[in-house]
């Protein structure tokens, strides 16, 4: 109900109030006649009881009574003549006193304002009070959105209207004007961006220079890449909340959620990073499973195309989230190699894609376990020990295990290995499904979904379920 609509409600309920007043005032006249003369007989009654006490006053005594001393007429004075009353007046009553019918008929008024005048004045209030918070109720669900204290207007439309396009001079704002670069590769620069409210981005921008060198192909690809990433939405994926596309300067730019921690592989590999126990070891595995799942289980499906520890980022609390950075290298392609967006779901090179993103998160699995790289160049990788390990009839692959992991669980470690040896299979039909792998692995483990996610989400997180929640009701 808007205020107009409130305020011609309010009018009408007034105009019916009136009238209801106004009609029982006219009824009252009418009813007076037969009301005096029921009045004029009380009045009547009420002066023949008055002269009683009058006559019986005149013929008492004065004074004395009781203990109290007898007056002087008793003891043989001159007895005073008592005094005469006058009777009340033909019209009964004080002068200054109003009339029956009158006190009658402001009694009735008075019954009529608290009986309706009150009562529809009080629902008058309420009513405007309703009318008064229900839009400012509605303007401030109005203005809870993923990018509340972002950038510009344009970021509020992020996971609810699409992807949003922004414009550089937004980006090179939160950026410090590019200058806070935080890696740079031969095809593409990540920066770190803050938003006003204090929430952390990653901007990546192509190294691409110029239109001429960004070809139909490069365009076809970036955009692919934005529709297939605008679909993921899962908290331990490196989602994308937007890109910016001009010509003059050139730019190609998307704009993703920012993890503090690095990667898993320095975690895995570099001294200088925190050691990782063996119970976040297993939380970064179940989010990892949880994660390829979802992806595996979109309509259509989404592969991975290089699941490797590098290609995992980690938190501010640790929890795994996956990352893609494939398109970049894809712009620059001069083949005709279809990526993920044109893979057909029913084809068989999707298929494939996705048998290999078990094998690779069977090597993931060994990775994490072991602390050792999986250099497949080797003589001796990482998947060649597993499986020479596995045929000595060392199936749970104690013998591989990170020695500085001296709180591993027995129980969790025979099931990972029975996984990590489904995995590599060599013949992809016989790799179980990702449904099948995180079902098992959650079963030893017992880390769900929530737990396997970051505790310590992104302000924007937070408010887009706030929104979802409020559009949904």
């Amino acid at each position: 109900m808007d205020a107009s609509s409130s305020f011609v409600l309010a009018v009408l309920t007034l105009h019916s109030v009136s009238a209801m007043a106004g009609c029982s005032a006219v009824d009252l006249p009418a009813a007076q006649p037969s009301r005096r003369r029921l009045l004029q007989d009380t009045n009547l009654a009420a002066r023949s009881e008055a002269t009683i006490p009058v006559l019986v006053a005149a013929r008492a005594p004065s004074e004395g009574s009781g203990s109290f001393p007898e007056s002087s007429s008793r003891r043989g004075g001159h007895q005073p003549k008592p005094k005469e009353v006058a009777p009340p007046a033909a019209t009964g009553g004080s002068p200054h006193r109003p009339s029956p019918s009158k006190s009658h008929y402001l009694l009735t008024s008075m019954r009529w304002l608290y009986l309706i005048v009150l009562p529809a004045a009080g629902l008058l209030l309420l009513a405007g009070i309703a009318c008064w918070l229900l839009p400012c109720r509605k303007s401030a669900v109005a203005t809870i959105g993923p990018w509340k204290t972002g950038l510009s207007g344009q970021l509020q439309k992020a996971f609810v209207t699409g992807v949003p396009k922004l414009q550089r001079s937004e980006l090179e704002r939160a950026c410090e004007d590019f200058s806070n670069i935080i890696a740079s590769y031969p095809h593409y620069t990540v920066y770190k961006g803050t938003l006003s409210s204090g929430v952390e981005i990653a901007v990546v921008s192509t190294m691409i220079t110029s239109s001429k060198e960004w070809s139909e192909h490069s365009e076809s690809c970036f955009r692919k890449k934005i529709d297939t990433l605008s679909r993921m939405n899962h908290k331990n994926f490196i989602n994308l909340l937007g890109f910016c596309e001009e010509e003059e300067p050139f730019t190609r730019m998307m704009v993703l959620e920012y993890a503090p921690n690095g990667t898993l592989y320095e975690s895995l590999h570099a001294e200088d990073f925190e050691h990782i126990g063996w119970r976040g070891r297993m939380r970064i595995i179940m989010g990892l499973a949880y994660c390829i799942q979802h992806m595996h289980e979109l309509n259509p499906p989404v592969a991975h195309p290089d699941l490797q520890s590098s290609s995992i980022l980690l938190s501010e609390d640790g929890a795994a989230k996956i990352v893609d950075m494939s398109v970049w290298h894809e712009v620059i392609s001069k083949g005709k190699t279809p990526t993920n967006g044109e893979l057909d779901p029913h084809h068989e090179q999707m298929s494939a894609a996705l048998a290999g993103n078990v094998y690779s998160f069977g090597v993931l699995l060994l990775e994490i376990i072991s602390g050792k790289l999986p250099d497949p160049a080797h003589e001796r990788s990482l998947v060649s020990l597993a499986l020479e390990c596995i045929n000595n009839g060392d199936r749970s692959l104690v013998s591989l295990l990170d020695p500085t992991l001296n709180d591993h669980k027995e129980d969790e470690l025979a099931v990972i290995g029975k996984v990590i040896h489904a995995c590599i299979q060599s013949d992809p039909r016989n790799r179980p499904s990702m449904r099948e792998i995180t079902a098992r692995l959650r079963e030893a483990i017992g880390i769900s979904p929530v737990a396997a996610t970051p505790r310590l989400s992104p302000l924007w997180w937070a408010e887009l379920e706030v929104l979802s929640a409020a559009e949904a009701g």
